[in-house]
This record gives C-alpha cells, structure tokens and sequence, in this order.
C-alpha cells in the first residue's frame, strides 16, 4: 500500500516542510516520527545518524524501507497513546509533520506524547496555513472545496493559523524555540478561486497581509519550565516572500491602482492647500478691512476734535492781531474743505 503523502526530500531546500523538520531535528537522534507515511522522513535522519522509530495509521512502508525503523507501529493514537505504545523517556524528537490537522483532539495527543521524550526532549511539527492567500481568496467567492491534500486536504478535522498553532503548543505545556514557514504564492498551489472575477487589486492585497503567503507553519519546542515566561518566536520565512510572489498582471495592476490614489491623494492635497489659502487670504482681508474702519473711525474723531479747538482759537478776542497765532489756526485748517480728497 503506497501513501499518498510519499515526497522527495531535499535537504538543500529551505522553503519545504521536509527539510525544516529534518534540520530542526538534527544528527544523531533518537526519533519518533509520528504519521511516518512511507518514511521518506525515516529515510533522511537515519542518513544523519539518527535511529528512528515510526507510527502511522495506515502501513504504507515500502519493504526495502522497513528496516529503517527501529520500531514500526500502526495504529490509531486517538485510540491508542502513544504513550502505551511506546516507552517513556526514550526519544529526543517527538515528530509530528502534517499530522495535528488530523486528529480530533491534537493536544490530548500532544501531552500524551510529552512522557516519551527524554530531559531536554523536543517536539517538532509542522501543519498548514489556513490563513494562506489562496484560501482567503477563495472564500472571497464562497469556494471551501477540499482536495487529495494540500491546505485543504479532504482528511483535515482542524484548521491552524500562526496564533492557533503556537497556542496549542502552549497549552500542551511546550515553549517554542524555532518558528519557521514554508512560502507560497496562492497561484502556486492546489486551491483554486476564478481570478478574474475577483475586484481588481484584491488579489495583490491580500498577498500583502500577514501570514498570506505562508503555507506552512514549521516549530520545534521543549517542555517549559516551571513558571517560566512564554516568549514566542518570530516567524523566519523558508524563502522572501517578496521573492515567492509572482510579478504578474495582478501586480501590475495593484501598482497603477496605487499610482493613481497616488495622484488623486497629491491633487486632494493640492486642493486643501489652496482651499486653505484662499482662507488664509480672506482673513487678511477681513482684518485689513477692519483696521481701515478703525483708523477711520478714529480720524474723523480727531477732525471733530480739530474742528471744536478751531472754533475756540477764531473766538478768541484780538487772536488775529499775532501772526503766529494766526499762522497756527490756518495749518490747524489744512486744505479748504472743498479741497479736501
């Protein structure tokens, strides 16, 4: 019976599950993989000197790889524990690679596995991304359709995104040491949504929020101590993002979407400067405006002022017998009255 999870490791790869498991796990370990499949996984630790025992649902071990496993069990862990199947204190890795997406109660699974692991133990896993741009696209159209495997394999029970995942690590008493992810642009993968029919520039967007380009999420954790403050990793891409997402129309419409409010967002600003002056320029006006009426105002106070002490100076006996009290009242006078501008 061949499985239908059976891949091709490369460990040169960066931007896989596979090879992230098998890195974070390292050399010379005792291991447990859980969901071996068809020991792909099996086949690439045992070449870095680890021994290796496996547990799967189905037997899908090709012959010429049975003798990888130190111990081969098949069964359900939901029905049966780990922890009666295997013996305690006996691993240094606990494996759990697209497996918890499967299983009903995945932290019950989870603890249960804890007692197998040896001091300074770790367990590492990996599961998809429901957040991923693909299927966030796809629910934009109402589409949730499951498919052999992938982010929506039709065996999935429970779904994780970044938050879910490293929560459920910690309720299974776990601190996570190493936070990694897989990349993926959501044309490059078996979830389908109509491109066309989606609003301009969505797709683009979407491929810029967080997490909408990961496609897996890869973690490796050891038991926390007591007390111990929990402090999550930062998610290291297997690839740039920047590098996985395609350069296509969609981009390019994004880009002359953005342009364009580029330019209406500069004209809007234009607008609201020149509103502002013209505003500015009023008030001047009004204020201008207003201190003529004052220094009017003010001027003709004087002038009557004027008038009154001319008057007292002409009725003034003999006034006109000094020249210079004369020649005081006439600049007093100024121009004649029909003279005046």
């Amino acid at each position: 019976m061949s499985s239908r999870y059976q891949t091709e490791i490369d460990l040169a790869s960066t931007n896989s599950s596979h090879p992230l498991i098998v890195t974070l796990v390292g050399d010379d370990r005792r291991v447990l993989d859980v969901g071996c499949a068809a020991g792909d996984t099996a086949e690439a630790l045992v070449a870095r000197g680890c021994t290796v025992s496996g547990v799967d649902i189905e037997d899908a071990v090709p012959d010429d790889r049975r003798n990888l496993f130190d111990k081969l069990v098949i069964a359900n862990i939901e029905e049966q524990r780990l922890s009666k199947l295997f013996d305690a204190d006996s691993y240094d890795v606990v494996i759990y690679g697209d497996v918890l997406e499967h299983l009903l109660d995945p932290l019950t699974a989870l603890r249960d596995s804890l007692q197998l692991l040896r001091p300074g133990g770790r367990v590492v896993i990996s599961v998809p991304n429901v957040t991923h741009a693909a299927v966030r696209l796809a629910l934009a159209q109402g589409r949730w359709r499951y498919t052999p495997t992938g982010l929506l394999d039709e065996t999935h029970v429970r779904f994780f995104t970044q938050d879910s995942i490293c929560q459920l690590l910690e309720d299974a008493g776990l601190v996570i040491e190493e936070l990694r992810g897989t990349v993926a642009d959501p044309f490059d993968t078996e979830v389908e949504f109509d491109a066309d029919a989606l609003p301009d520039g969505l797709i683009d967007w979407v491929r810029h929020q967080p997490d909408a380009m990961t496609y897996q999420f890869v973690a490796s954790a050891r038991l926390a101590e007591p007390d111990e403050e929990i402090v999550r990793p930062v998610l290291r891409p297997g690839a740039q993002p920047s590098v996985a997402r395609r350069q296509d129309e969609h981009h390019d419409a994004a880009l002359a979407s953005r342009k364009r409010n580029h330019q209406q967002l500069i004209g809007r600003d234009q607008m609201i400067a020149l509103e502002a002056a013209t505003a500015a320029a009023r008030m001047h006006q009004a204020a201008a405006e207003e201190k003529r009426v004052r220094i009017t105002a003010r001027a003709q106070r004087l002038r009557a002022q004027l008038d009154e002490l001319i008057s007292e100076i002409d009725a003034l006996p003999g006034w006109r017998g000094s020249s210079s009290l004369r020649r005081l009242a006439d600049e007093a006078r100024g121009p004649a009255r029909g003279q005046e501008s």
